[in-house]
């Protein structure tokens, strides 16, 4: 079982809003199928499926984390060898974003609007 703080994160990652304190109404973002999917994922997996949901909690944690560290050098073009790689931070943020769509596949959904891909358009 994840702990709400756990469960704040998975919702986070994965692009959907965040939940509230309690279910009032039936209209809204609480009620989207694939919302109400991840609900239902997230309070019924089972242990080893757990496990690996907090491996990608983990992972995610740590990508999360360099993005912001990243900017530490955005002020210097080079010292010594050393060079600055100029994508170095949207390299980071596509690694994490992609680490982001995993954790979704591996419960079955589709992202949330907070991890959409701008970069794909449909024609219908």
């Amino acid at each position: 079982m994840f702990t709400d703080q756990q469960k704040t994160d998975i919702r986070r990652f994965c692009g959907y809003p965040a939940y509230g304190a309690s279910p009032a109404g039936n209209i809204g973002w609480r009620f989207y199928v694939a919302y109400g999917l991840l609900e239902y994922r997230m309070n019924n997996l089972s242990p080893a499926e757990i496990a690996v949901v907090l491996g990608y909690l983990a992972t995610l944690y740590q990508l999360e984390t360099a993005v912001p560290m990243a900017s530490g050098n955005l002020d210097t073009e080079a010292a010594a060898t050393w060079k600055h790689n100029r994508n170095e931070i949207g390299d980071r943020l596509r690694l994490f974003d992609e680490w982001r769509r995993r954790l979704c596949r591996f419960f079955g959904l589709a992202p949330g609007d907070g991890l959409a891909n701008t970069g794909v358009s449909w024609v219908v």
